[in-house]
């Protein structure tokens, strides 16, 4: 992961509302939660994110077309991330674990495929929606 101090205003503005949300943002909702500094066009938002995903502080939620701040730091560019994502409050678990990435990687090595990147996202109910459904 790259250092902070090397990310521009703009880049930071939006690590920034990231960092303090409680949930996925998409790339709207960050313009509109940044306009009152300055943001004003989409392009402003998606060039920060652009930027943020490719340095490890961010990460886009496919299948929610949203973005998260990284939980923790880690080596992006040799790590599996997964993620589960809670349906009911939108509550994002991000995990990585070397053993289950390297599983997958000979897995994959074995087909003859080469993967750039593998993110596996899960859908559900987390542990506290499921206690407060029962």
């Amino acid at each position: 992961m790259a250092a902070r101090d090397v990310l521009t205003k703009n880049q930071l503005c939006v690590l920034e509302k990231l960092e303090a949300a409680s949930g996925p943002l998409s790339a709207y909702t960050l313009l509109d939660q940044l306009r009152e500094r300055g943001f004003r066009a989409p392009l402003q938002v998606y060039r920060a994110l652009d930027t943020l995903v490719k340095t490890g502080f961010v990460h886009r939620l496919e299948s929610i077309n949203s973005f998260v701040a990284c939980a923790e730091p880690h080596d992006h560019s040799h790590s599996m991330t997964a993620f589960a994502i809670c349906d009911t409050c939108g509550q994002v678990i991000e995990m990585s674990d070397h053993d289950v990435d390297h599983r997958l990687d000979e897995w994959v090595r074995s087909t003859g495929f080469a993967a750039k990147k593998a993110v596996i996202e899960f859908r559900g109910t987390c542990a506290k929606c499921l206690a407060e459904a029962a």
